[in-house]
């Protein structure tokens, strides 16, 4: 009896099974799997002599920085054996190599700076923007796109920054390779010293902070956002454009959803810090009004003690103003063992991507 894998991914790295059985060593010699044909691999069965029900295991190509991935470049869960579905290969569709999420180089967005000093009339400051289209953005001259527009630039693409990256145009490769959604990402520097003021739609009496978040949110939705519609072939109408962000900058993705619904019907908001900003749930009920709205919300239960009580009490709020499904979708991803950082919110990216257009 085998055990087999196949993977479309096709190098000259070895496959290691590991798991329970070998204390997850990720190259243990003893567990080389043999590769039988172009990209399958097999194991004998009396080589893994404790790969008995309820043993977890994985592949491997030489080490955890070349471990499998899913479709969208995550780390899936571990596999549990199943001997009754021995025969039926397992699928690794992509793998680590080097620590990297991997991409295709054919397919990586085209990233445009639309301006190194945008004047923001509202705040009367100046801000990065970052434009990221898709690859085939300027030979499909004909096709229009929807339109994202996504909080912390400095922190999603390229070589990121001192706290992590979310890697958007490596998984917005492996989605278009996929054949998934095409989408505008307008990317937007946060202020730095100024970030928390204006993604704060509210005073903090704690932090003796003010709230710039109105002025910020009418900037997106007054002032780029014309812009943006007039210079790219985008989709302008409000179900075709959306807006995201994590921690404040999710808290300003909602608000700015919750203050245009009439402009942006897509919201995407990764781990929200609601606890900043308990009137927000006052806001929901006063002036939400959707449009067939569609919200992805992410939260992780090792971010805070208050995370999923706070997303499951913006949603209650939502939702309890009975607005039917046709008019509000709300998708909320809860993971008990997810953290507070870009690597999270990277894994989730995609995901949200493709339900939300």
């Amino acid at each position: 009896m085998f055990l087999e894998v196949e993977t479309r991914i096709k190098d000259d790295r070895p496959v290691f099974l590991t798991g329970d059985f070998c204390n997850w060593n990720p190259a243990d010699p003893d567990f080389i799997m043999d590769r039988v044909d172009e990209g399958r691999f097999r194991i004998s069965l009396d080589k893994v002599p404790d790969l008995v029900e309820k043993t977890y295991y994985k592949y491997t190509k030489g080490g955890w920085d070349n471990v499998e991935l899913d479709v969208l470049g995550n780390s899936p869960r571990n596999r549990l054996f199943d001997q009754e579905e021995l025969g039926n290969p397992d699928f690794v569709p992509l793998w680590r190599q080097n620590g990297y999420t991997p991409f295709d180089e054919e397919t990586m967005p085209l990233v445009e700076i639309f301006s190194d000093a945008f004047e923001i009339p509202q705040l009367k400051r100046k801000r990065k923007i970052s434009v990221l289209l898709p690859h085939d953005y300027h030979t499909n001259t004909e096709k229009r796109y929807p339109v994202l527009y996504m909080n912390d630039a400095q922190n999603l693409f390229g070589n990121g920054s001192a706290y992590g990256n979310w890697e958007i145009d490596k998984r917005i490769s492996l989605l278009k390779r996929q054949g998934e959604t095409d989408v505008i990402v307008v990317a937007i520097d946060h202020g730095d010293e100024t970030r928390n003021s204006e993604y704060s739609p509210y005073k903090t009496p704690k932090e003796n902070q003010k709230g710039e978040g109105m002025r910020y949110a009418t900037f997106i939705v007054r002032t780029l956002k014309p812009l943006i519609d007039e210079q790219y072939r985008t989709l302008p109408e409000r179900q075709f454009t959306g807006i995201g962000g994590s921690s404040m900058g999710g808290l300003i993705s909602i608000y700015t959803g919750m203050m245009y619904p009439e402009k942006i019907g897509r919201l995407m908001v990764f781990s929200p810090a609601l606890w900043t900003s308990p009137k927000i749930y006052f806001d929901a009920v006063e002036f939400f009004n959707p449009l067939d709205t569609k919200i992805y919300i992410y939260g992780g239960g090792k971010e805070s003690t208050t995370m999923f009580t706070n997303i499951e009490k913006l949603i209650s709020t939502i939702e309890g103003q009975g607005f039917s499904s046709e008019k509000v979708q709300i998708k909320a991803e809860l993971d008990p063992e997810g953290l507070h950082n870009e690597k999270r919110w990277g894994q989730e990216f995609p995901k949200a991507l493709k339900w939300l257009f």
